[in-house]
């Protein structure tokens, strides 16, 4: 028996007819269905995508390494490696067999479907049909049986009674159910085909091979054999069909829109936020009294549109957010598919069929489809946008829907308060000017006044530094350690403003511009080498959204400066402490500027021990600060806790420690109180990283007396 089948193997010609028709009907259904989702996203703002080459290539690194679906997550990322790679082995066998049987035979004459390359093809397609089926359980039994939180559409924003997400659960169980379905029937047909040939190259078709011999044990050769998998081989044909028909229409959709988008996605969103120039209304931009930020489907780039698509309701932004372990009427994954299912009811499919009730695409949004409680419980932390795996960016598409919200005064009366009070005094306390300054006046040794000679280190303070009680131990430690080292440095005292980081995350663009400018200004008339900050919020602002404003400098944390200056030798502990202590990652500090090893570097230096949380690196929990949210009432459902004292639970769980360690002053103030509204005053205390070193330089902290008693 030669090495090699009959394609079309007991069809008439006019089944095969039937069948060429049928492949004609699935491909137009496909192609139309992509179709509109391109027109749809034609739909969007225009919003130009450089360097093509480079982007595929980093895309196709993602894909086929699966390095961002593997994440937090093995044993699922590898089940789905498994179905990635068996059905896209199954799909190539697939094109090859087509490419002979209606290319390379009819018109060369060439058939190179037999002898080695056939046994070959037919161990490689059945060893995939395998792994297909292996990693299909595995995801099935995950989101079925074990059903971890991330893949449960409850919904922290409303009521179950106002959210039937009915259609996603059935769409879930179709999706794998189909695919289980043509694998399942595929391994079927090949055990018949066998059960009635019986050729001697079998066993190269293992798991054929044994369907094939229960199917012959059990009675099934020969004719009805031969009549079973000729309705088989149309129930699996029309399946497969039918399936490539829905792909832009179903879950399926994610094997298009994923990879597309994260081609296109912008590698640094959410950590640079775009200028309202470049991310307006409909018809905003720069010098335009036009309306800037998201207010409308129109309003949207057609990255963003797009990105919507791509959503596998994988759940993992919706596991990491801060706001849904906090209680807050916010999740990412319910924010990116009420922005779908309108933007589908709006342009796409849908619409065009006129299936539901379709969406006016320059309605508002908000309320209709948003609730503004959900869009200000956000944190913009960037825990959403880290971990989705396919680049999903839903850190800026919030913020420009706050921008809109902001600029039409849509906001809570005390995030308003608070930009009027920056706007007026500089500051978010409402402190005058004059008093930024004041920490300085109970240290030994006086600081100098950058504007008025030049130092090599221009120190920017921030806010909670300056005038926070709490902070200004720390901030005034941080002066000693360098002050100890030798370090030449300086600060701007009343010239300077905050730095805006929340002010721009909160969605006030015109104040944050306003800022910027003027911090712009006062440092450009410094003369100095770099600049550090102890505040994560203004490390971020000053190293990655003042180079806008003119504000190109070399920018340190002081976590980053301080490990400079012990690895140097001009700090050198005087004792090791010898504390068991953990460490909170900052966002600012980790997730947006990759800063992770310098504190712990320096814990290490201090002799400390170091127990790392569950959740570590880019991982932390948001202390619930960031993005304007230290500044607004809380919108926390009843009974549900703080972010922060879920945090410091986590480190009370680690067992008998010493301090929990923080690196920014929002984080002194969130820790501090949560520390004692979670009861756990007595089982852990808080320092400041600057804090723990000048105690292992054998210094002691600033007192009144000893400044009294200092040389004038």
């Amino acid at each position: 028996m030669p090495e090699t089948r009959t394609v079309f193997e007991g069809l008439s010609r006019i089944e095969i007819l039937l069948w060429y028709g049928l492949i004609v009907v699935s491909t137009s259904v496909f192609a139309w269905g992509v179709l509109q989702l391109w027109l749809k996203y034609r739909r969007g703002r225009r919003d130009p995508v450089d360097r093509p080459v480079e982007r595929a290539a980093n895309m196709a690194r993602l894909v086929f390494a699966h390095t961002s679906i593997k994440r937090r997550d093995r044993r699922v990322g590898l089940a789905h490696a498994l179905v990635f790679y068996g059905f896209l082995l199954l799909f190539l066998g697939t094109t090859i067999l087509g490419l002979q049987t209606d290319f390379t035979a009819p018109v060369f004459g060439w058939r190179f479907w037999q002898g080695a390359f056939y046994l070959g093809y037919k161990l490689v397609l059945d060893l995939a049909g395998l792994m297909l089926l292996v990693g299909l359980s595995v995801l099935g039994s995950t989101r079925f049986f074990r059903r971890p939180f991330r893949l449960d559409y409850w919904r922290p924003d409303r009521p179950a009674t106002e959210s039937d997400r009915t259609a996603y659960r059935v769409g879930d169980v179709t999706f794998l159910s189909t695919l289980f379905f043509l694998v399942l029937t595929g391994f079927l047909l090949e055990g018949l085909w066998l059960a009635q040939t019986h050729p001697p190259f079998a066993i190269w078709s293992p798991v054929g091979w044994v369907v094939g011999g229960f199917l012959a044990d059990l009675g099934l050769t020969g004719g009805a054999a031969e009549l079973a998998h000729h309705i088989v081989w149309w129930i699996h044909g029309v399946t497969a069909l039918t399936f490539v028909a829905s792909i832009p229409f179903t879950k399926a959709v994610h094997m298009v829109a994923a990879p597309a988008n994260l081609t296109v996605r912008d590698p640094r969103a959410g950590k640079v936020l775009p200028p309202p120039d470049e991310g307006g209304g409909v018809q905003g931009g720069e010098g335009s009294e036009e309306p800037t930020g998201y207010r409308v489907l129109a309003d949207f780039s057609w990255r963003h549109l797009l990105s919507l698509d791509a959503c596998t309701k994988c759940g993992k932004c919706h596991a990491a957010c801060p706001a849904v372990a906090g209680g807050y009427p916010l999740s990412p994954r319910d924010l990116v598919l009420d922005l779908r299912e309108a933007a589908e009811r709006a342009y796409g499919a849908h619409a065009q069929l006129g299936l539901g009730p379709a969406v006016e695409p320059l309605a508002a949004l908000v309320p209709s489809v948003l609730r503004p409680e959900t869009l200000w419980s956000c944190t913009q932390c960037m825990a959403c946008v880290e971990i989705c795996p396919v680049g999903i960016e839903h850190v800026p598409m919030i913020n420009q829907l706050r921008r809109r919200l902001v600029e039409e005064g849509e906001m809570d009366p005390l995030l308003q308060s608070t930009f009027e009070t920056i706007h007026k005094s500089g500051n978010s306390f409402g402190e005058q000017r004059r008093k930024r300054g004041r920490w300085t006046s109970e240290l030994e040794v006086p600081v100098k006044d950058i504007r008025k000679e030049p130092a090599e280190l221009l120190w920017f303070v921030g806010d909670y530094a300056s005038f926070d009680p709490r902070n200004q131990r720390a901030t005034r430690a941080l002066a000693r350690i360098l002050q100890e080292a030798g370090v030449d440095f300086g600060i701007l005292f009343d010239a300077e403003r905050t730095g805006g980081c929340d002010v721009r995350r909160a969605g006030e663009e015109g104040l944050f511009a306003s800022l910027a400018e003027q911090n712009v200004q006062a440092i450009g008339a410094c003369e100095f080498d770099r600049i550090f900050s102890s505040d994560p919020h203004s490390f971020h602002t000053l190293r990655n959204e003042y180079p806008r404003y003119g504000g190109n400098w070399t920018v340190l944390h002081h976590s980053q400066l301080l490990l400079e200056l012990l690895r140097s030798g001009r700090l050198t502990p005087r004792r090791r402490l010898g504390y068991r202590v953990t460490y909170h990652d900052p966002c600012t500090l980790g997730r947006y500027n990759g800063v992770y090893e310098e504190p712990r570097e320096v814990l290490r230096a201090l002799g400390v021990e170091l127990v790392e949380m569950p959740r570590n690196r880019d991982n932390s929990l948001c202390c619930g600060a960031g993005g304007g949210r230290i500044w607004m009432k809380e919108l926390r459902r009843e009974g549900a806790r703080r972010t922060s004292e879920l945090r410091i639970d986590e480190a009370v769980a680690l067992g008998s420690l010493d301090y929990f360690v923080v690196a920014c002053p929002k984080d002194v103030t969130m820790y501090e109180d949560a520390i004692k509204t979670a009861g756990h005053q007595d089982a852990l205390q808080l320092r400041e990283l600057s804090e723990l070193v000048l105690e292992a330089l054998g210094l002691p902290e600033a007192t009144e007396e000893s400044v009294a008693a200092a040389p004038a």
